[in-house]
């Protein structure tokens, strides 16, 4: 069987950090050997670039620095992390995706730069490559920021760039997951992260289970 490469992706306090935790330990208790990953961050030059773009000032940029930036930490991050990973026969699980640049750069920034845009650059950055199966966790926004900020709180480095923005952000950014989700029903699963984590938990392990025959 081909080795999956699977993605989480949803708004702020969505609760994807937690839940692919136990997501990969399931797996490992499977005796699947699995590689997490995230993005921006998950290479040495991706932490770089994710500083610039999580920290600081919110309008220190707009949309289409944001979207360029986020690419070519995509670029990295495929070559150097997830295409290795896969041809070693691992399991790649990744915190983000191209899905979160659609969603933020274009949704939440109420279309400020156009579809055809990111796409010439996801062709140019990756190719025909997709992911195998995305979850998406659907949060209300104002759930997810409060959980977002409590969880900022105790943070060393704030990165809290994108809770700053006002809630409407949020709410463009939370139609633009579930309109991804209707265009591309066959690789996208939308889950409830209003639930406990517990149940979430449980939700996505039927949802793989049922997909990787698990």
């Amino acid at each position: 069987m081909k080795v999956p490469f699977i993605t989480f992706e949803g708004g702020e306090g969505s609760g994807k950090s937690t839940q692919i935790a136990l997501l990969s330990e399931f797996l490992k208790g499977k005796g699947i050997d699995v590689v997490v990953t995230k993005e921006p961050g998950g290479t040495p030059i991706g932490l770089e670039l994710r500083k610039l773009l999580v920290e600081g000032e919110i309008d220190k940029m707009d949309a289409n620095a944001e979207a360029l930036l986020f690419f070519a930490d995509r670029r990295i991050h495929m070559t150097q992390k997830v295409w290795p990973s896969l041809e070693k026969g691992l399991w790649v699980i990744s915190d983000r995706f191209a899905d979160s640049t659609m969603a933020y750069q274009y949704y939440a920034y109420n279309k400020r730069l156009s579809k055809e845009d990111i796409n010439m650059l996801y062709r140019f950055s990756v190719g025909d490559f997709k992911p195998d199966l995305t979850i998406i966790l659907d949060i209300d926004p104002e759930i997810g920021l409060a959980r977002s900020f409590q969880k900022a709180s105790s943070m060393i480095v704030k990165e809290t760039r994108n809770e700053g923005r006002v809630l409407q952000w949020h709410r463009n950014l939370r139609q633009g997951y579930l309109e991804i989700a209707r265009m591309e029903p066959d690789r996208c699963v939308v889950l409830n992260a209003n639930q406990s984590i517990d149940d979430l938990h449980h939700d996505i392990v039927k949802v793989i289970s049922e997909r990787f025959g698990i």
